[in-house]
């Protein structure tokens, strides 16, 4: 191997250790400001390091073809150092700034979608709900002063067709019938009066 491509190897070490410094501290404060629970942050770790695993051997695999060597480990070590003793805290106070910009962003979409689409659709619920019970009041209303114009013409052909119906044996069910009907008109004018 050329002196040339252990300088890029190097090169890409170094880099891979700011970049797996910039995805933990960035990791950290995701996890932090959203409130993970503690279960997960096991599970988040595994992950993270199987992730940064994964990258720097493929980082490996590009510059010289997979090999081990000791200056691999001695430039993963001097980029994370590097990355943690200048750029930790920099890192951390844009992931926190992002974070709260992504906060409001979130805040004002649901907020738009409360005022332009949910509250809306409630209002025009209730307005609906609103319309449906004046109709059905004034249905009735429409409905019992038909009835109290055709009580008279009820109670005539009552009285006219009484003694048809004293020479015929009427079935029990249509007497029964009929006996509702008279007590469901007398109680909906007794009730008037």
């Amino acid at each position: 191997m050329s002196l040339n491509q252990q300088f890029i190897t190097m090169l890409a070490m170094l880099i891979s250790g700011l970049s797996m410094g910039i995805v933990f501290d960035g990791y950290r404060v995701v996890a932090h400001q959203l409130h993970f629970p503690k279960w997960t942050k096991p599970v988040l770790d595994v992950c993270y390091w199987m992730i940064a695993v994964c990258f720097i051997f493929r980082m490996l695999y590009i510059t010289n073809q997979g090999e081990m060597r000791f200056y691999v480990f001695i430039g993963l070590f001097i980029g994370v150092w590097f990355y943690f003793l200048w750029f930790s805290f920099t890192t951390i106070r844009v992931v926190v700034i992002l974070m709260k910009i992504i906060k409001q962003i979130v805040r004002f979409l649901i907020r738009s979608i409360e005022i332009l689409i949910l509250k809306p659709l409630l209002g025009l619920y209730k307005l609906v709900r609103v319309l449906l019970r004046f109709l059905l009041w004034f249905a009735m209303f429409i409905g019992r002063i038909v009835l109290q114009l055709l009580s008279p013409f009820w109670k005539l052909l009552v009285f006219l067709t009484r003694p048809i119906w004293r020479h015929f044996r009427m079935p029990a069910w249509v007497a029964r019938s009929i006996q509702q009907v008279n007590v469901i008109w007398n109680r909906l004018f007794k009730r008037e009066k």
